[in-house]
């Protein structure tokens, strides 16, 4: 037996249930982790309010990251054994391998060991973030040396991962944020400048960084009105990924500027890497790298225990914090 959380239908986090389940063995391409710890993510917290892109099949688990030991590996898996000290990279059902719980069975192409420099916290708050910046950035933007990059909804994991994936490379990230109030905790993180979009106009600040020249790489989720002003502020063939749609308002389409620019605006997922083995493999050898170095490195904001998951899901939805809310096991 093992403690698991399920959901047995949508709604608030007081839905989120620790329940005494048995877990079976793993399938023969499935790796047992032992859990240590969980990363949250905002995914979760919409899948468990019926607002995701996948459907509950009740009762439901659910989560997406996780790190800990292994405690058994199917038939097929020859690159784990019990004992090893592993992390999942995100794969593609929030439910069928959720993590949140004391044991999960998870694919064994998505497990990695974790370095010997990563807590199990810092390990478990890693593998959704990195993918996510790495795929934009590095994968799809070539972002390199001397690239200016601009970031929006910056105090995202994301967001963070994008500052040391730039610093990594060589490229200047300036980050966007609404208000003064987390300014400082941004260039702490590691962006290169911040602009506060309430106080500043963006486009003549990105110009005033970049020497007039623009930003050639623009990672956004939030769409809606600052697009147009985020294409204003690009170099001449930049390129612009938009991966998520946090804005309720709609999302102007600049075609003067986009013809007049060349610029490239591609909609990306997260899923075009981890579904790709070829690409996952570039994935995980520049990310290991990344958190083996120091270059990468997850800031965690809090932590809370198992049992209190559902003030873990409370805590995500009221506070938008810097850093990723991790739950220990």
């Amino acid at each position: 037996m093992a403690r698991i959380v399920r959901i047995h239908e949508y709604g608030d986090a007081n839905v989120l249930k620790l329940e005494e389940l048995d877990v079976h063995a793993p399938a023969a391409d499935e790796v047992q982790i032992g859990v240590k710890a969980i990363g949250l993510n905002r995914a979760e917290v919409m899948f468990r309010n019926h607002a995701y892109l996948q459907e509950a099949d009740f009762p439901s688990r659910l989560g997406y990251e996780a790190a800990g030991l292994v405690t058994a590996v199917g038939s097929e898996v020859t690159d784990f054994k019990e004992g090893d000290s592993v992390a999942l990279i995100p794969p593609l059902d929030i439910a069928r391998w959720g993590t949140y719980g004391e044991l999960a069975n998870v694919p064994a192409h998505l497990v990695v060991k974790n370095p010997a420099n990563l807590s199990f916290e810092e390990a478990a708050a890693s593998w959704m973030q990195y993918v996510t910046a790495w795929g934009a950035l590095i994968e799809q933007a070539k972002l390199q040396e001397g690239d200016f990059v601009l970031v929006t909804a910056a105090s995202s994991s994301v967001g963070l991962a994008a500052f040391q994936m730039a610093r990594m490379v060589g490229a200047t990230a300036i980050a966007i944020t609404r208000t003064r109030a987390k300014k400082q905790a941004l260039l702490d993180a590691g962006a290169a400048h911040v602009i506060v979009s309430d106080e500043e106009d963006i486009v003549e600040r990105v110009m005033a960084l970049t020497n007039d020249q623009g930003a050639r790489v623009v990672f956004d989720p939030v769409g809606g009105p600052s697009f147009e002003p985020l294409t204003q502020s690009m170099a001449r063939g930049g390129i612009l990924l938009q991966y998520g749609a946090l804005s309720t308002e709609p999302t102007p389409f600049p075609l003067f500027t986009v013809l007049g620019k060349n610029l490239t605006l591609k909609g990306y997922l997260y899923a075009e890497i981890v579904s790709d083995p070829e690409t996952l493999a570039r994935a995980k050898a520049f990310i290991l790298e990344g958190l083996e170095s120091g270059g990468l490195r997850p800031l965690i904001a809090k932590t809370f225990t198992l049992d209190d998951i559902q003030e873990a899901h409370k805590y995500l939805e009221a506070n938008q914090q810097i850093g990723k809310i991790v739950v220990t096991v």
